[in-house]
């Protein structure tokens, strides 16, 4: 479907408030959702209810308003603000006599419209087709004829059955292209490792400025618009935070409030480059009233891939917004640098977010003397390489003693690809011998 034919099309919203707010979704957000994704709200439908009904979701008085109203707008789809089941799905449809999406169908044909990338692509269609895969009843009833007798032998197997299969094979394609992907990511991870520059990664809930700080930081001119889910490929560039301190900072996709699992398991090639990265800035939309709660949903997010572990800087974004806010700098409790707050439309701020970055890299650079054989040739161009070296003299034996400043995790990443051990005549002073012992 094109996207003008989208732009055209009207829906009819349905959003209903329940007494466990696990279940509620944000009005607010939702019809951002529906904007973002080319539709336009002919009319938004809501109620409360203690718990969802199981035929409809909904009760059928809601369903009769629900259907008066699309066929008053002739609304060409109805778009709930919550998961449907599938048969809570088939229902409504018939019911209203018109197509029913879902939040999660929703997501995904907004990461559909956005999907660029080979890779983008793959996994947006990965994750359509697990979520179809439940939904492929409707519309196929007139063909599923396996009984006996004249005119009603069926083809040996129904037509359901058969997109059954073939989604099936569909999926296990896309997975092996995918794991060729993953590969391929492994690789350049490998890369980045080897060369010891640490890697910085962007997250953050939707639209909270990720890509408009990742431009102001790099002089890039990556897609940034005002709408949910703008870019979905990650993208990776080297900045100089100072003389002689790279780094590598990345933007990744954007999270959102129950965002679907199907999605996480598909992005998951991209999602493990937060994995890897050695500090999460973590974005923070501080014009919106829900701050605090996609602040959590962020970190769930992040606790489900695995990277919980990772140190994160939080950066309140988009102060130019409110007079009453100023640029600075958080420290927490423990007197560690805890939260920036800036503005990456208008700059004010950067300076005191690469000033913490800066202080993080170097925070975690240690001064070790390491005395190195001559057949460790390769290990002391690598680390000249990386501009480590602080001074070197030779030993009486051929080799070289030298002073690094240099965590110690690289250090140790370093020892192990050389293929060189401790017992290997190689002996390092500041606390490195439990680190480097194999």
């Amino acid at each position: 479907m094109s996207n003008e034919a989208i732009i055209s099309e009207l829906a009819v919203l349905v959003n209903i408030e329940f007494q466990k707010t696990e279940f509620n979704e944000g009005l607010d957000e939702f019809v951002e959702l529906v904007t973002s994704a080319g539709l336009h709200p002919a009319s938004t439908v809501t109620c409360s209810r203690n718990v969802p009904d199981p035929r409809f979701f909904i009760g059928c008085g809601k369903v009769e308003e629900i259907k008066q109203i699309v066929m008053a707008t002739q609304a060409d789809v109805v778009i709930f603000n919550h998961t449907l089941s599938p048969r809570q799905e088939r229902n409504l449809e018939k019911a209203c006599q018109c197509r029913v999406v879902d939040r999660v169908g929703l997501i995904l044909d907004i990461f559909a419209q956005r999907a660029r990338s080979f890779e983008g692509k793959l996994q947006v269609e990965l994750a359509q087709l697990q979520h179809l895969s439940t939904r492929l009843i409707r519309g196929w009833t007139h063909l599923e004829r396996q009984k006996g007798g004249i005119g009603l032998r069926g083809p040996g197997e129904t037509q359901l059955e058969t997109d059954r299969r073939l989604i099936g094979k569909r999926i296990k394609t896309i997975n092996t292209r995918l794991e060729k992907v993953r590969r391929q990511r492994q690789q350049g991870r490998k890369r980045r490792t080897r060369s010891a520059i640490p890697v910085v990664s962007l997250v953050g809930y939707t639209n909270a400025g990720k890509s408009t700080l990742f431009n102001r930081l790099t002089g890039s001119d990556v897609y940034v618009a005002n709408k949910l889910f703008a870019t979905l490929d990650p993208t990776f560039r080297r900045i100089e935070l100072a003389p002689a301190t790279p780094v590598i900072l990345t933007d990744t996709v954007g999270f959102i409030r129950h965002l679907p699992h199907d999605l996480v398991d598909a992005f998951h090639a991209t999602l493990e480059e937060i994995i890897a990265a050695d500090l999460l800035l973590h974005i923070v939309d501080v014009t919106s009233d829900q701050r605090h709660s996609q602040i959590e949903q962020v970190n769930q997010v992040i606790n489900e891939i695995g990277a919980g572990g990772v140190p994160q800087i939080e950066v309140y974004n988009k102060i130019d917004l409110n007079e009453e806010m100023s640029a600075r700098i958080e420290m927490n409790e423990n007197n560690s640098l805890d939260r920036v707050w800036l503005s990456a439309s208008t700059g004010e701020g950067i300076d005191g977010l690469l000033m913490a970055i800066t202080q993080f890299i170097r925070s975690r650079v240690q001064h070790h003397r390491l005395s190195l054989p001559a057949s460790a040739g390769k290990l002391r161009a690598h680390l000249f390489g990386m501009g480590v070296v602080r001074n070197e003299r030779c030993d009486e034996k051929g080799g070289w003693v030298m002073e690094v400043d240099i965590e110690s995790q690289r250090l140790d990443q370093l020892f192990r690809q050389s293929g060189l051990e401790l017992g290997q005549e190689i002996s390092v002073e500041s606390g490195l011998e439990d680190i480097l012992r194999q």
